[in-house]
């Protein structure tokens, strides 16, 4: 590589290595493993930008190097996932119920299989047309399509299900409020009767 181009490469870096850095999150919740996943598709990267005739198009080829790397761990651990207790990343301005709403679609994503969430990652975070995450993802049009339609369909049936536990929990929580009232009204009937009999016998 040119030197000129090893300063371009290196300026585009500067400037884009936040957001490429959110993109691996998604891919990758944890702020290690997705931080290492960058660097690596950055040194793959680096070694072929000669070849990105259009620059333009270097988040686009990036992605996908990050896409077939994790993929390539996730076989070398003979993993379907990456489970996580990390919340992602959130921008200043985001108000509590914008991160709120933002570390649970985090977390739910955790149930797709690496191939639907990197289709709802595309598509939907990255607001890629469906050629677009087609060609990212090394797979036809209608293989995204119908990914993506039982992706969606997943994460809905997950939020209902998290919906009827915390409405259980929201229950049983009020059920429980109210047989401590109960217990303690019985005590102080209780407690007042017994100092009603202490004060009969002493008269």
């Amino acid at each position: 590589m040119s030197s000129s181009n090893v300063l371009d490469f290196e300026e585009y870096v500067r400037n884009r290595q936040d957001a490429l850095l959110r993109s691996a999150r998604r891919l990758i919740p944890d702020p290690v493993e997705a931080q290492d996943l960058l660097q690596t598709a950055l040194v793959r990267t680096y070694g072929r930008w000669d070849g990105i005739a259009d620059k333009s198009l270097a988040d686009a080829y990036l992605r996908r190097v990050m896409i077939n790397t994790r993929t390539e761990w996730w076989r070398a651990r003979k993993l379907d996932e990456v489970p996580t207790e990390q919340l992602p990343e959130a921008s200043v301005e985001d108000s509590t119920e914008q991160h709120a709403d933002r570390a649970l679609l985090m977390d739910i994503l955790s149930v797709l299989a690496p191939k639907q969430r990197s289709v709802v990652v595309l598509r939907h975070w990255e607001q890629m047309t469906t050629e677009e995450t087609a060609e990212a993802l090394g797979m036809s049009t209608g293989t995204v399509k119908s990914t993506l339609h039982r992706a969606l369909a997943r994460l809905r049936q997950e939020l209902e299900s998290r919906d009827l536990d915390a409405r259980a929990l929201g229950r049983r929580n009020e059920e429980g409020k109210r047989t401590g009232n109960v217990r303690q009204h019985t005590g102080r009937v209780r407690r007042g009767r017994q100092e009603r009999g202490q004060e009969r016998c002493a008269a």
